[in-house]
């Protein structure tokens, strides 16, 4: 019996080595696929940039500038135009029946300081009609409040009053989360004293839940995909809409003219999720 006993404790033992091993080399390969995914997500950083220096040389009635980070640049997105700045952009122009230039001087990969030493020396040659902002996710990895805050208050103060900027994107995990939170409290602060508007970025994704979590990233679990930017842009939109209706008026298409009881296009859409708050 006890020999027997034994035989069964050895097998059992090797049994669950060989689940464990399994186990880990699912894991190995897991990471391998998440290596290559963020590896080829990089090659498209050039790809995304030339884009949109080629797309800044259309000039349009319109002036719609962003400062950002690789969001901006819609890095994860099938396509540079399906990044929230090219959602805003379109929705723009459907807004107001004109045409758009759009200049994104963001840049992939940007913190705070790094906006300051290089987008806003940029931002200072154009009188944009719409501004948009979000940065600040690229310094929650090794975050520091007092940089942070120092940061952002020099971009703030570069800004126009009527700049619409987002608070940090949620990453969901509890540690970053807990950094996350401090940096919205900053920047929050910081954008009161400026007078400037803050949009609810952090808020819209959160309330996506798992749901979200699963359908709003790219490959690579960093990055959004074109479902995650449409979220991205419905934090924007509610304010975006509500600048470019007062300054200008929709201008009719010449189908609609004959029409003066036309409405004008859902302002916000089925993307907007939560009003902006000052």
């Amino acid at each position: 019996m006890a020999k027997k006993r034994n035989v069964a404790l050895v097998t059992a033992g090797l049994s669950t080595a060989a689940v464990g091993v399994g186990a880990w080399a699912g894991i190995r390969r897991a990471q391998e696929r998440l290596a290559l995914n963020r590896t080829a997500m990089n090659e498209t950083l050039p790809v995304h940039s030339k884009w949109w220096r080629d797309v800044a040389k259309t000039e349009g009635e319109l002036l719609y500038v962003a400062l950002g980070d690789s969001a901006a640049q819609g890095i994860g997105a099938s396509a540079p135009k399906n990044s929230y700045v090219g959602v805003i952009a379109d929705h723009i122009r459907a807004t107001t029946g004109r045409t758009v230039q759009v200049v994104n001087l963001s840049v992939s990969g940007a913190t705070v300081a790094l906006a300051v030493a290089d987008q806003l020396p940029r931002f200072a040659t154009f009188q944009p009609d719409v501004v948009t902002v979000a940065i600040g996710a690229n310094d929650i990895a090794a975050f520091d409040p007092a940089l942070f805050e120092a940061g952002i208050r020099k971009v703030f103060a570069a800004l126009p009053d009527h700049a619409i900027v987002a608070d940090l994107p949620c990453f969901y995990l509890p540690w970053n989360e807990k950094k996350v939170a401090v940096g919205n409290r900053i920047l929050r602060q910081v954008a009161a004293e400026r007078g400037l508007t803050v949009v609810p970025l952090h808020d819209t994704m959160k309330r996506q839940g798992l749901r979200g979590v699963v359908t709003q990233f790219a490959q690579d679990l960093f990055h959004p995909n074109d479902h995650g930017y449409r979220v991205w842009a419905s934090a924007f939109l509610p304010t975006v809409t509500a600048r470019v209706t007062k300054l200008f008026p929709r201008r009719p298409k010449a189908s609609e003219a004959a029409r003066p009881d036309t409405d004008a296009p859902d302002a916000v859409g089925d993307l907007a999720e939560a009003p902006a708050t000052p």
